[in-house]
């Protein structure tokens, strides 16, 4: 089986070809422009590889609902050009295949998942911290939807006392987003997060902050697993503070192995940055397999 798979980011589209096992034959990123700039590249490339499927993890918001009569577009998004732009859609027109969608880190959550550390696992958690937080959710072996898809990157967080800055959400006074992705930090610091390696305070904040973030993940979820990437957490010294912080958090509320070996439980991705391609690849055989059962 050839698969397609789209990985739709903010500043670059990932796109791919590969099959059912996780192997991939040949992948190429573009920038993300307006849909009329990126769209008709994406097609083209698509059009002389002879997949059978195509699978695509978006940036958000965007509707994940395939009975809903606006299925794959996404919705208000603060990438302007493509608010309420019809992308399943659009791709359906000229690329003749089973299609499926799903966001960005639900996608990255679905490929740790089937290729990767998650392997076996039906619960799951995966977290992308970067220029914004996004988080994959899956529960019972099936990710998460409901009147969306989670949003959990800005749940609710307590400031941390020696924390100066402003959360730069624009919805709201304290959350995860506003005051743990890497905007977040430059503005605090000045400095982008990857030139703060020497400011302990940054890491004892940052760490706090997505600590907190995992405890209500924890206690609300039950994941099995929880799995952190994005651009900050290449900064690997906060994998040690988190882990120190969830169990001073939890403080033996729970007893579970998972939270006894929490070097194995809160873990960094293990795809080599492409669990969110390779899930996308994996949603496309899903929709294969859903189109080949009707």
């Amino acid at each position: 089986m050839r698969l397609g798979g789209l990985e739709a980011g903010g500043t670059k589209m990932v796109l791919c070809v590969g099959d059912e096992k996780g192997e991939i034959f040949e992948q190429i990123s573009i920038p993300t422009g307006t849909p009329a700039e990126t769209v008709p590249d994406i097609i083209k490339w698509f059009s002389d590889k002879n997949i059978d499927a195509l699978g695509i993890g978006c940036f958000g918001p965007v509707d994940v609902s395939p009975a809903s009569p606006t299925y794959g577009q996404i919705l208000d998004t603060p990438k302007l050009p493509w608010v309420h732009y019809d992308l399943l859609k659009e791709l359906q027109k000229d690329i003749k295949v089973p299609m499926k969608i799903d966001t960005d880190v639900n996608g990255s959550c679905l490929g740790e998942m089937v290729f990767g550390c998650a392997k076996g696992i039906d619960s799951v958690v995966y977290v992308t911290i970067g220029t914004g937080i996004g988080v994959g959710i899956a529960i019972g072996g099936r990710l998460v939807h409901g009147m969306l898809h989670p949003e959990a990157g800005h749940i609710i967080v307590n400031k941390h006392p020696e924390d100066k800055g402003n959360c730069i959400c624009p919805y709201h006074d304290s959350c995860l987003e506003g005051l743990a992705a890497g905007p977040s930090m430059e503005k605090r610091w000045n400095k982008k997060a990857y030139d703060l390696e020497d400011n302990d305070l940054a890491w004892e904040i940052e760490s706090e902050y997505i600590a907190q973030a995992l405890v209500n993940y924890i206690l609300t979820v039950s994941p099995q697993k929880i799995i952190l990437g994005g651009g900050v957490m290449n900064q690997t010294r906060l994998f040690p503070l988190i882990r120190k912080k969830v169990t001073k958090l939890l403080n033996g509320y729970l007893n579970t192995p998972e939270l006894k070996d929490m070097d194995n439980y809160i873990v960094p991705n293990s795809l080599n940055d492409n669990q969110g391609i390779l899930g996308a690849m994996e949603l496309g055989r899903q929709a294969y397999d859903e189109e080949k059962a009707k």
